[in-house]
């Protein structure tokens, strides 16, 4: 069944008697109590996600100290995570045509929480990697499974601003994950340090207790779903390369690499960047980095209310030019340490910010039927290819240094974003059952 014949509860109303301006602030106050739960259960699983995926960045410094691998070795850390994310997020989308959005968003927040734990008990180098590429498998079907559910029980008109404050729920985590790295290697030696910021990230695993109890499927999956099991019609993913939807999921995978490519060349290896070339301290790295955090908050806060107020493409394009300039100052201008404590804020402000919008937008691009399929086909092939970044840039960084290769990298990232953004329709305000 066509997705266009399926109401949308999405379209939670306000009253009319509320003038426009109140509805536009107080979305929330409007939203119903599905939505609300929805939204906070995916807040909370974005929050602790980006908390365990953000942990490397802190202790690879640790890493290359105490086992002596390449600043490649530790690079390829980073990549597998990614590549392995991809493919779990793939698979989730697909799952969650099939088997429902919240089962999906369970099964995914224990996986990562499962292996990050883990990640903590590893006794080499190989012990470390196969579990650490086992957590990016679960973090990236979160992302996914997260994305579609809040996309789907939220009203067109207030999507954006919905998702992207979901997606602030990264900066959060990354908040988290820096305090407790300040924290356990204040009062704790480095070897047990790292160990112990890894086994914290089991906490996660008890939000599928919340998320089992509290959150329903969206009521326009539901109605999709009965309705093919009544027409035995089950939805098959390569629905997403028929002529119909073909061009539209490659210029949607393009976008995700260029926003994903950007953003893990920057956050992979920048603490590492202030460590090792700028020779901060643990507590300096700390400052700067708390710079960035805070303007990522920030970043993804105003991109999630200007993604409904100027349309999804203008606002890809401000941020992606904002980060390809930031990028280039931080990493490669001859700047006091003073300059780069400033200029953090405005890097964590684009290079997050950009993600504002990315869920809303995947989310309307596809039909109800494979609208997991396709989120997470799109979102997850520009992880992949942006996985490789972290791993070229390790190698790159012998022959020009750190700073000018994670410049070079995250600017061509983002050229591409803008390309694939001037070629995507524009769905702002669009309705899921005529997507």
């Amino acid at each position: 069944m066509d997705s266009k014949t399926i109401a949308s509860p999405a379209t939670d109303s306000a009253p009319s008697s509320i003038p426009a301006r109140e509805q536009e602030r107080s979305w929330y106050a409007h939203a119903s109590p599905q939505a609300r739960r929805a939204f906070w259960s995916c807040k909370v699983g974005y929050m602790l996600d980006g908390m365990d995926t953000q942990m490397l960045s802190f202790v690879i410094p640790t890493l290359v100290a105490s086992w002596g691998i390449s600043l490649g070795n530790a690079g390829f850390i980073g990549t597998l995570t990614l590549l392995s994310s991809a493919l779990g997020g793939w698979i989730a989308g697909i799952l969650s045509d099939r088997i429902g959005r919240v089962r999906t968003l369970q099964l995914t927040v224990l996986w990562f929480a499962l292996f990050t734990g883990l990640c903590g008990l590893a006794q080499n180098y190989g012990q470390l990697l196969a579990a650490r590429a086992l957590m990016g498998f679960g973090f990236g079907g979160e992302w996914t499974a997260g994305a579609v559910l809040i996309g789907e029980v939220i009203r067109a008109k207030d999507r954006g601003k919905a998702v992207g404050l979901v997606q602030s729920g990264w900066a959060l985590g990354w908040g988290l994950a820096a305090l407790l790295y300040a924290v356990l290697f204040s009062v704790l030696p480095p070897e047990l340090a790292w160990r112990s910021l890894f086994l914290v990230g089991v906490a996660p695993a008890l939000l599928v207790l919340v998320i089992r109890r509290y959150v329903k499927e969206p009521e326009i999956f539901t109605s999709a779903r009965a309705a093919r099991a009544e027409a035995g019609d089950k939805p098959r993913f390569t629905e997403i390369f028929a002529p119909k939807l073909r061009w539209t999921t490659l210029r949607a995978a393009l976008l995700a690499t260029g926003a994903q490519g950007g953003y893990y060349a920057i956050t992979t290896w920048l603490p590492t960047f202030l460590k090792s070339e700028r020779h901060l301290t643990v507590l300096g790295t700390g400052g700067y980095l708390a710079m960035i955090i805070a303007g990522s908050y920030v970043g993804y806060l105003a991109s999630a209310w200007l993604t409904d107020r100027l349309g999804r493409k203008p606002n890809f394009i401000l941020f992606a030019a904002g980060s390809m300039a930031i990028a280039y100052a931080y990493t490669s201008l001859p700047l006091t340490n003073g300059s780069m404590l400033w200029l953090g804020f405005p890097l964590g402000f684009f290079a997050s910010g950009i993600f504002s919008g990315m869920g809303a937008f995947l989310t309307e691009l596809f039909p109800t039927r494979v609208r997991g399929s396709g989120q997470g086909f799109c979102y997850n092939v520009g992880r992949a290819v942006g996985a490789l970044f972290p791993f070229l840039i390790g190698a790159l960084a012998k022959q020009f240094g750190l700073g000018p290769s994670i410049g070079i990298f995250a600017i061509a990232a983002y050229g591409v974003l803008i390309v694939a953004a001037l070629t995507l329709p524009e769905t702002r305000g669009r309705e899921l059952e005529s997507a």
